[in-house]
C-alpha cells in the first residue's frame, strides 16, 4: 500500500520511457513523507483507444488508493505533486489528472494477513 494505478493513451509510451514514468511516480510519492519505500506500487496502463473529451488526445489519469488516516491536506498535496511530476515529464500532453481513494483498514486483506 499504496496503489499507483496510471491509465494512459498508448502514445504515452513512446514519449517517455514506461520505467522513467514509473520510477518518477514512485519517487514522487515516496518523496512527500506518507508512505515507505517498500510499500509504495506503481502500475501503467496504455490504452490503444480511447475517447477523451471528444478526441482522441493523449492522457494520464492516477488512481491512487492509499490506506486510509491521511488529511485531505496531506492527499492534496500528494496529488498536486503527483501531477506536476506528470507535467513536467509530458508538457504537451493536454489531460493529466489523478484521484485519491481510501482503503478501509477494517476491510482491507492480503496474503500476509490470512
Amino acid at each position: 500500500m499504496p496503489h499507483f494505478i496510471l491509465d494512459c493513451s498508448e502514445n504515452i509510451l513512446e514519449l517517455q520511457e514506461p520505467r522513467k514514468v514509473l520510477e518518477e511516480v514512485f519517487e514522487t510519492a515516496f518523496s512527500t513523507g506518507l508512505f515507505g519505500r517498500n510499500d509504495i506500487k506503481v502500475r501503467l496502463n496504455p490504452f490503444k483507444h480511447s475517447l477523451v473529451q471528444s478526441s482522441d488526445d493523449d492522457f494520464i489519469h492516477v488512481f491512487a488508493n492509499i490506506m486510509e488516516g491521511r488529511t485531505t491536506e496531506q492527499k492534496c498535496i500528494l496529488s498536486k505533486m503527483i501531477t506536476s511530476k506528470l507535467n513536467e515529464l509530458f508538457p504537451n500532453v493536454p489531460i493529466i489528472s489523478i484521484n485519491i481513494r481510501d482503503f478501509e483498514k477494517s476491510t482491507y486483506c492480503n496474503k500476509t494477513m490470512i
